[in-house]
């Protein structure tokens, strides 16, 4: 009987060495787990295309651009920006207009020419060609 009321005398201590116990293990498990590196990106972005713009299509309003390709098969409004899809059967060309008038300023295709973000065989396919609307 003695010792069960030294037990619940010593209860607040016996708690105490418990739990500074488990803590002291808790810190010697989480010393001794190595440190994950980073991980590493599985593929890097591909380097834009080179910059060059289809005299032809320069400058050109968005009513000539309409006459020429017909009615883009999308339109995306950013502000005072537009942008214009046309897709064709084997690839899809993008009109971005601004200005005032609103004129073309920017030209790319996909696939994009080997040293241009555009290519003319796809420029030309889509003038041939009406515009498919999605």
């Amino acid at each position: 009987m003695q010792g069960l009321r030294a037990l619940v005398q010593n209860r607040p201590m016996i708690r105490r060495v418990a739990v500074m116990s488990f803590a002291l293990l808790l810190g010697a498990c989480a010393a001794k787990a190595p440190l994950a590196p980073p991980p590493q990106p599985s593929a890097s972005i591909p380097p834009a295309p080179p910059r060059g713009e289809p005299g032809q299509y320069m400058n050109m309003t968005a009513t000539s651009l309409q006459a020429a390709f017909g009615k883009p098969a999308f339109v995306r409004k950013d502000g005072a920006t537009e942008m214009w899809r046309y897709d064709g059967a084997a690839c899809r060309a993008f009109f971005f207009l601004y200005g005032n008038p609103l004129a073309v300023r920017h030209v790319e295709t996909l696939p994009h020419g080997a040293q241009s973000a555009w290519d003319q065989a796809c420029l030309s396919a889509l003038t041939a060609s009406p515009a498919k609307t999605s």
